[in-house]
């Protein structure tokens, strides 16, 4: 059994696979308020409720865009599963070249998503990521990774309208009947969630007119499954696209 760990900004997914199939996951909020004590107890009762054995773990990878949490993680994960983790980076074998600027400064998830992604999807291909934050990876004809494109979340679009606008309230995550808004709470919706459909449409094309080809996409993420009804440029949704790069990352790097 392997385990893979993605800390993102708002939070922590657990899985666990057999070999490259995955058997478990869990989601846990991203806090530092918890010590590797309380995380390594919370997933010793995931683990038993979910009928696992904690010793039949050969592995763990962790990725994380968190670096405070990376630390709690790894003495949790020394401790409570007794394994020295594998923490994702740009410096690992990955299967594919990263040609950002500056690779050290690619987030690990972006990572995984790329090498998942090319190896289930091929190349071009661009991987949109819903998260805290709307991200773009692309992987070129030649199966590198290039870059991409950051743009805020849905949850953080919605959040931010709630706080710096005094007389516009919480929405729910739902689509209004019409793109013109009746209410505010439906002007909300449709600026943020078909906003968002619109951008993702907008920005695939302006991709693919760069590249001078169509490329594939592929979503995923926690909001990746209420978009991707929303839209036919989506081919693909897979949610978790970045646990099993982990997996795929971590088995690279066992010479």
């Amino acid at each position: 059994m392997l385990v893979a760990v993605d800390i993102g900004n708002t939070h922590t997914v657990v899985g666990l696979f057999d070999k490259t199939n995955l058997v478990e996951h869990w989601r846990l909020t991203s806090t530092l308020a918890r010590t590797e004590d309380e995380i390594g107890m919370v997933l010793r009762h995931l683990f038993h409720s979910a009928g696992q054995d904690l010793e039949a773990i050969r592995g763990v990878a962790i990725s994380s865009v968190v670096p405070a949490l990376t630390d709690i993680y790894e003495k949790m994960t020394r401790r409570y599963l007794r394994k020295e983790p594998l923490i994702i980076n740009h410096e690992l074998e990955l299967g594919l070249q990263v040609k950002y600027r500056s690779p050290a400064s690619v987030g690990a998830d972006r990572l995984c998503n790329a090498v998942a992604g090319k190896r289930k999807y091929g190349q071009p291909l661009i991987v949109i990521d819903f998260g805290t934050a709307t991200t773009f990876d692309c992987i070129d004809a030649g199966g590198d990774y290039l870059g991409g494109v950051i743009a805020p979340g849905i949850e953080t679009s919605i959040h931010s309208l709630h706080l710096k606008a005094a007389r516009l309230p919480q929405v729910d995550l739902a689509f209004p009947e019409s793109v013109i808004g009746r209410t505010t709470d439906e002007s909300i919706q449709s600026g943020v969630l078909i906003g968002t459909v619109a951008m993702i449409e907008g920005m695939v094309s302006r991709i693919n007119e760069a590249w001078g080809c169509r490329a594939r996409v592929v979503a995923t993420g926690g909001l990746s499954k209420i978009i991707s009804k929303q839209t036919d440029i989506i081919e693909a949704f897979d949610p978790y696209l970045s646990l099993e790069g982990m997996i795929q990352i971590y088995e690279m790097n066992q010479k």
